[in-house]
């Protein structure tokens, strides 16, 4: 069976950044388990994944656009210390949760200098290629729940 719209798909794989450095891997972990269509994986993964059959193995290189985005400016900010919560010390590499007009972002503490913050809500991989290398373990047909909720 192939992996099409509304099935269900089982694959390992290794993601490395544009020097070839793993960043996450499913190898000697649960591999993943999605619904091909609904857009729970980023779209240049499920477009590589499309046709495919358990036991295919292959390499995709994916753009920012199909993968986890371009890098907004917008979203790197220079904030007065004083709008954290009273006594909060943040350390660089801190993860915090920023309330914006839009809901919650979360956002990392990229540098602490005097009375100010600079804060980066882009992911971490955001305007980076990326390489998978895939493997394909398992297609089936979704259950009719899955169906109606769109998740594995």
């Amino acid at each position: 069976m192939e992996i099409a719209e509304r099935r269900v798909a089982t694959v390992h794989f290794t993601l490395a950044d544009e020097h070839g450095q793993a960043i996450t891997s499913t190898h000697g972990h649960a591999p993943l388990v999605y619904m091909h269509g609904t857009g729970s994986i980023m779209p240049g993964l499920e477009q590589a994944l499309a046709g495919k059959s358990p036991g295919d193995a292959f390499r995709v290189t994916i753009a920012p656009e199909a993968g986890f985005g371009p890098r907004h400016d917008a979203l790197v900010q220079t904030l007065p210390r004083a709008t954290l919560q009273a006594g909060a010390m943040p350390q660089v590499g801190a993860r915090l949760t920023a309330q914006t007009a839009k809901g919650p972002l979360d956002v990392v503490v990229t540098a602490v200098d005097g009375d100010t913050i600079t804060v980066d809500g882009n992911h971490p991989l955001a305007g980076r290629t990326v390489e998978a290398s895939v493997k394909v373990v398992d297609v089936r047909l979704a259950t009719p729940e899955e169906q109606q909720f769109g998740l594995a």
